[in-house]
C-alpha cells in the first residue's frame, strides 16, 4: 500500500515523524481521513485525537489541543499548539490541572476571561478524558 509521511510537531518539539497508510485528525468542521495521494488541503484542528494508521496496520495516538494540518500528495505536517502520546500524560497532573481551570473560571468576572477559561477548561477536561478512555 502507498505510504504518506506525518510529521507533527509543536514550537518546542517534534512529537512524531513516520510513514503512515492513513491519519484521521479533528477538524474544525468535523473528523477527517487523510491517506496517501491525497488532494492538498490546509485545515484548523480542534482539541482531540489523532490517529496514525502506520504500515501493518499499527495505531500511533496523539492528544492535540488544536492547530493546523497542511495535506499534500506526499506529506502530512501537523502544528500543534500542544500535542501529546497517552503515554507522556501524568494522569494526576492531568487531574489538577483541570482543577486549576476550574477554579480561575469561578474566580472570573470579564466575558473575555471568562472564555477563555472555558476554552481551556474543555481542552483539559476532553484531554482527560481521551488519556482514561486510552488506559482502559
Amino acid at each position: 500500500m502507498a505510504m504518506i509521511s506525518v510529521l507533527v510537531a509543536t514550537a518546542e518539539r517534534e512529537v512524531y515523524r513516520g510513514e503512515a497508510e492513513f491519519l484521521s485528525a479533528p477538524g474544525e468542521a468535523g473528523e477527517l481521513g487523510i491517506m496517501p495521494r491525497h488532494t492538498p488541503l490546509l485545515t484548523a484542528l480542534r482539541p482531540g485525537e489523532m490517529r496514525i494508521t502506520k504500515q501493518g496496520g499499527d495505531i500511533d495516538e496523539v492528544f492535540i489541543s488544536g492547530g493546523y494540518m497542511e495535506v499534500q500528495p506526499d506529506a502530512i505536517t501537523v502544528l500543534a499548539d500542544t500535542a501529546e502520546r497517552a503515554s507522556d500524560i501524568d494522569e494526576a497532573e492531568a487531574v489538577a490541572a483541570q482543577r486549576r481551570a476550574e477554579e480561575l473560571l469561578e474566580k472570573q468576572k470579564g466575558d473575555v476571561d471568562v472564555a477563555a477559561a472555558e476554552a481551556e477548561l474543555a481542552m483539559l477536561a476532553s484531554r482527560l478524558m481521551w488519556l482514561r478512555k486510552k488506559k482502559h
